[in-house]
């Protein structure tokens, strides 16, 4: 019977297993550069990567809020822009009214005249609540309820 003998290099194991950890360590700095990242996986950094995650999710909440402030401001200049040229109509019709009230210096031909352009002017400022738009949201018109909401703070700290 013959007996088994078996031999170990200790100094060629250590050495063995040092390569790997320097092999190791190296691919994670080749990594790193080669990414622009401190922190690849949860491994390199759980806290770290924890605190970046959340402020990832902060930042994309923030651009979407702008974003929608954006649109928001948007929306009104598109109404303001046809409320002013419907209070510019309104404001013709005063005048014409007024004008029309003084029954002295105006035959029935006059009359007609201002008549035609009110109802014009009545049709112009219909035809601007109808169509007026943003995206496909018709403002004006009133068949939407318009709503919003605005919420302070950032969740920041």
């Amino acid at each position: 019977m013959a007996l088994t003998r078996i031999n170990n290099n200790i100094s060629a194991i250590n050495a063995n297993r040092n390569l790997r950890t320097t092999s190791n360590d190296l691919s994670k700095s080749l990594e790193r550069l080669s990414s622009g990242l401190r922190i690849n996986r949860a491994s390199d950094d759980a806290a770290g990567l924890t605190i970046s995650e959340n402020l990832r999710a902060q930042i994309n909440g923030l651009n979407r809020a702008v974003d929608n402030a954006s649109d928001a401001i948007n929306l009104v200049n598109t109404a303001e822009g046809a409320l002013i040229e419907t209070t510019s109509r309104l404001q013709r019709i005063r005048v014409l009214a007024i004008q029309a009230a003084n029954s002295g210096t105006n035959d029935s031909v006059a009359l007609q005249a201002i008549q035609d352009e009110i109802e014009t002017s009545i049709q112009e400022i219909t035809r601007i609540a109808d169509t007026t738009q943003f995206a496909t949201r018709r403002l004006l018109n009133g068949e939407h309820q318009n709503t919003a909401s605005v919420t302070g703070g950032t969740g920041l700290g």
